[in-house]
């Protein structure tokens, strides 16, 4: 889709240094991409209410026990 918007100068150059984009419209381009899979991502304090977590779970003890 063709169209014409008028960016922000200062936050152009400032995308730019956290880019590895050659041009105004990959840097857009990946700007969309990331905001889209950003939105599609699901919240985990969404899930918390989803999951049941035993109240004796130790991570620190498991990972000891696999090293």
């Amino acid at each position: 889709m063709r169209t014409n918007i008028v960016l922000n100068d200062e936050q152009v150059r400032e995308a730019f240094k956290y880019s590895d984009a050659k041009t105004k419209r990959e840097l857009v381009e990946r700007a969309l991409r990331e905001f889209v899979a950003n939105r599609k991502r699901k919240d985990v304090r969404d899930l918390i209410a989803t999951v049941e977590i035993d109240p004796n779970y130790d991570s620190k003890t498991l990972r000891a026990e696999q090293s």
